[in-house]
């Protein structure tokens, strides 16, 4: 005897038996063609930098290209929300800083993205400190020296920013020193430089990937790092700390973000890929050439961490008394 509809019933399990299977499968031939790292700042920048670097280390593991797409602005905005956006199959994914995800919601009243809901977290990618530089015609040569001609002209020397964590380095170092300065805003930290470079800008904080090549050329002075120690690349270059503001300290770090929605497979395998491209002598060129930590985590220790970040950040900028525009 015949059974037409088990024999239906049959093929629909089997069908989706498949389809259950597909994302497994998916996964561990991901990826497929070429992958897309969104940087949401300008080449050059630290962020691009890392970006490349993991970009190298992930075709190298897999012999799939991947391609880095700078889309810089709006304070990192435009390329995060670009990510948000875009289809949730891994390849597209988002390398950035805490500027998108732990600064950027206390700065502005409103954003086009949302940092938790729209997206999948990867990995940590890295944590580094920043540098503290002048032009070389400038008249300080000391942190000291800087602050005081800060407190002679009050709003009258400018700093410039191209991230978030170069900007609120820069309000804290106004907060904790008690001095008034000009903030003038670019869409990424090079851009500053070169305003720097040319006498447009009288001082930034930039990042150590951005800023110490121009010191180590002669072609910027560094009056003091960030961190709570000194940079071993920079051993001559103080802390702002013991330079004259005592307790100042401010980092940044990058993660890996993929659109939310991206299945959980897929996830794990970028995971798999982007931590062991952290090993990569692309990535190792970068860490040591920049001074920049090694960090990698879990999504779910990533996902602790952006909030507990959110929660520094949010704090820093209130106390500091920027007002979200």
């Amino acid at each position: 005897m015949r059974y037409p509809l088990l024999g239906k019933l049959t093929t629909l399990a089997l069908a989706c038996s498949a389809g259950f299977a597909a994302p497994a499968l998916a996964a561990d031939t991901f990826p497929t063609k070429p992958v897309t790292l969104v940087v949401p700042f300008a080449p050059g920048s630290a962020t691009d930098q890392i970006g490349r670097a993991i970009a190298q280390g992930i075709t190298e593991q897999t012999g799939t290209p991947v391609v880095i797409e700078n889309k810089p602005g709006a304070s990192a905005m435009i390329g995060a929300q670009y990510v948000s956006r875009a289809q949730p199959d891994g390849y597209t994914v988002l390398i950035t800083t805490n500027t998108t995800h732990a600064a950027n919601e206390h700065l502005y009243k409103s954003l086009s993205y949302d940092p938790v809901k729209d997206y999948a977290p990867i990995t940590l990618l890295g944590k580094g400190g920043q540098i503290m530089v002048v032009n070389p015609n400038s008249k300080a040569t000391t942190v000291q020296q800087f602050l005081e001609q800060a407190r002679a002209n009050p709003g009258k020397l400018s700093f410039g920013s191209g991230s978030s964590s170069s900007r609120i380095a820069g309000e804290l170092l106004q907060q904790m020193a008690g001095v008034q300065l000009l903030h003038v805003p670019y869409k990424s930290n090079p851009l500053a430089v070169t305003d720097l470079l040319g006498g447009q800008i009288d001082m930034m904080i930039t990042d150590t990937a951005t800023g110490l090549p121009q010191v180590k050329s002669g072609k910027l002075r560094a009056l003091g790092v960030t961190g709570t120690k000194r940079s071993p690349l920079a051993p001559d270059v103080p802390t702002i700390a013991e330079a004259g503001v005592p307790g100042y300290e401010m980092g940044y770090w990058f993660a890996a973000y993929a659109p939310a929605g991206t299945p959980a497979p897929v996830v794990k395998r970028l995971h798999e890929l982007m931590v062991k491209a952290t090993e990569s002598n692309a990535a190792k060129q970068f860490y040591a050439s920049t001074g920049t930590d090694v960090a990698t985590s879990t999504p779910e220790e990533l996902a602790k961490f952006q909030k507990e970040e959110s929660g520094k950040w949010g704090g820093i900028i209130k106390k500091a008394g920027i007002q979200p525009e």
